[in-house]
């Protein structure tokens, strides 16, 4: 399979096609591999307008939903950048093609070892991954210019809220269930100053952590 191929005609058909104009994400979606980052012999359906199992229950997002979160989060040169749920490492990877630095948080420590591997094997030196409760984001490297949240929450936890830069923005998934989540963006513009926007409805796996949602599927103990 040409993957190259394959890549320019997802960005030009499911990314581009559908209205996503930031010339920086289309840049990083035609450089990033993909099929470096779904799980192996699903390589085939790795530009397929379609989320995949990656294992441990969880997924890599369709393609057009991570570039118009990272287009919603308007990533800019010489950004840092946090991501809460790193799954395989492919938004993670895009973002390091256009921020300068990229902190991302993962909780299961399987995912994150295989995502470290692919950073590494592709030589993508300005991701720095843990594994963690990203719900509570790395306040040791706040403030942040932009924050992208791959789970759902319950509602937006206040640990991201203060970690964001004056100017910054958060996109995540809020809600429960796979017809109850709606995608938000949240733009920081003073102290105590958040202007709130809905971007349409999503499915995302849970967030799982302090100030999401619990193993059973209830609010955590923020």
């Amino acid at each position: 399979m040409d993957f190259e191929q394959a890549r320019r005609r997802m960005v030009d058909m499911q990314i581009e096609g559908r209205g996503v104009r930031d010339e920086a994400v289309l840049a990083a979606m035609r450089e990033v591999p993909r099929e470096r980052f779904v799980r192996t012999g699903t390589e085939e359906l790795a530009y397929e307008d379609c989320p995949l199992a990656i294992g441990e229950g969880q997924t890599i997002s369709q393609p057009f939903i991570v570039a118009l979160m990272i287009e919603a989060a308007t990533v800019r040169t010489g950004a840092r950048v946090l991501e809460v749920g790193a799954g395989s490492g492919y938004a993670s990877a895009l973002l390091s093609r256009i921020a300068a630095e990229v902190y991302a948080i993962e909780r299961i420590a399987s995912l994150a070892h295989e995502a470290q591997q692919r950073f590494d094997a592709l030589g993508y030196s300005n991701i720095h991954l843990i594994v963690g409760d990203g719900s509570r984001g790395w306040s040791e490297h706040a403030p942040f210019d932009a924050i992208l949240v791959a789970a759902s929450a319950p509602e937006v936890p206040p640990a991201l809220l203060e970690q964001l830069a004056i100017g910054g923005r958060l996109v995540l998934p809020v809600g429960s269930g796979w017809g109850g989540q709606r995608l938000c963006r949240v733009v920081r513009n003073g102290m105590h100053d958040y202007e709130h926007s809905d971007l349409g409805g999503v499915a995302f796996v849970p967030l799982i952590g302090e100030q999401g949602w619990d193993e059973d599927g209830r609010r955590g103990g923020a």
